[in-house]
């Protein structure tokens, strides 16, 4: 399958300076939360996958990860639970797309330890 444009999957990334402290308590649980949902290889590779198109993915995940369709759904699960991608209803699909605000939280977090 190709990629589809859902717009309400990727809509425009919410812009201006995400204001949230990268220390305290606070910070660290939310890394804490979103290193754990990175903490597997396929994850990763799911969102390099993603972050690299301009459309939701749908049937594109699996045919790119030498992994069953189930264990694809549940790294998505994982990835979407923490807010680091969006999956939108298609039809008889789901569509993916990362969430910038997301990834660059992640990077920030990151990048102050």
């Amino acid at each position: 399958m190709k990629a589809s444009h859902a717009p309400e999957c990727c809509a425009p990334a919410v812009e201006g300076p995400d204001l949230r402290p990268v220390e305290g308590a606070k910070a660290d649980e939310e890394l804490a939360e979103l290193a754990k949902a990175i903490g597997h290889s396929a994850r990763v590779q799911i969102l390099r996958l993603l972050a690299r198109k301009t459309a939701c993915v749908c049937g594109e995940i699996v045919e790119e990860l030498p992994l069953a369709q189930s264990t694809v759904s549940q790294h998505l699960k994982v990835l979407k639970e923490c807010g680091l991608i969006r999956g939108d209803v298609d039809g008889p699909r789901v569509c993916y797309c990362i969430e910038p605000r997301a990834l660059r939280r992640l990077k920030a977090l990151v990048g102050s330890l």
